[in-house]
């Protein structure tokens, strides 16, 4: 029995390093493409380079739009997330809390967005951003990501709203509180690790994503970081060590703040799925 359990740990430690060096992959080779010339990725794209090659980085900043391109991506993602703070949390507050039919209906309405995907409703988006008038504008995708981030955001905080005592509402509410004070000073404050979560998923979506810049914002225009990175790849000539490069660059700041929150953001996913 004791062969079989370790047999059994065994291979569930092989798999795991079979997936991570899978999922790891990638990493490591955008970080040694980073630092050597195009025509070594080239030749021998596997190779380690043989010096840290850093005129591909001085390209990048010097003589491409890329700096702008951390900016848009930067207040694109800052801005989306402060709009998502704003919103779900008090949403979920107020259909978690008002138990009525009504509330019921809209709490299944906003998780019905969770089944449909972008590219359904992709086109008429356009159609709609176009005729509003705010094609070309950074607003247009904060717009949509905000809207579109709100059928989750209902599902993980009204999850996580079930495990607060309306006890400590109620004694707020009986010494004078308002339910706007009542809100932010008590009940956000608990929901911390749910807002990292929050912040973590959608922040890493939003600074990734190519196909909402890429139709919202026209090449002559704004671009984020993978759109810019994007106009590297050409149909005859590719800059590889300048994508590469922009990609090491546009991967550091989101490791960065993954370790800074990862304790939140895996206390708000477990909190989350054990609490609904």
């Amino acid at each position: 029995m004791a062969n079989r359990k370790r047999a059994g740990e065994a291979l569930q430690m092989l798999i795991l390093v079979v997936l991570s060096v899978i999922f790891l992959f990638p990493l490591y080779f955008s970080f040694i493409s980073a630092f050597k010339t195009n025509g070594q990725i080239l030749n021998d794209s596997m190779k380690l380079p043989t010096s840290l090659y850093l005129d591909n980085f001085r390209f990048l900043f010097q003589e491409t739009k890329f700096v702008q391109a951390i900016f848009n991506t930067t207040y694109l993602t800052i801005t989306s997330i402060i709009g998502m703070i704003l919103v779900i949390p008090m949403a979920a507050y107020a259909l978690e809390r008002k138990e009525s039919r009504l509330s019921n209906l809209l709490y299944l309405y906003f998780l019905m967005g969770l089944m449909i995907p972008f590219q359904i409703y992709m086109v008429p988006l356009f159609r709609e951003i176009n005729w509003l008038g705010l094609y070309g504008y950074l607003s247009s995708p904060i717009i949509i990501y905000v809207a579109g981030s709100i059928s989750f955001g209902i599902l993980l905080y009204t999850s996580f709203l079930k495990g607060v005592p309306r006890e400590i509402e109620e004694a707020a509410q009986i010494d004078g509180a308002s339910r706007m004070g009542i809100f932010w000073r008590i009940v956000f404050p608990l929901l911390a690790p749910c807002t990292a979560t929050l912040i973590v998923l959608n922040g890493i979506g939003i600074w990734n994503d190519f196909l909402l810049p890429l139709l919202m914002l026209p090449g002559n225009g704004a671009k984020t970081i993978n759109v810019e990175i994007f106009s590297f790849v050409d149909q005859f000539a590719s800059r590889w060590d300048i994508v590469f490069a922009g990609t090491v660059c546009a991967i550091l700041p989101l490791i960065v703040v993954f370790v800074f929150l990862q304790q939140y953001f895996v206390k708000g996913i477990s909190s989350g799925a054990t609490k609904g």
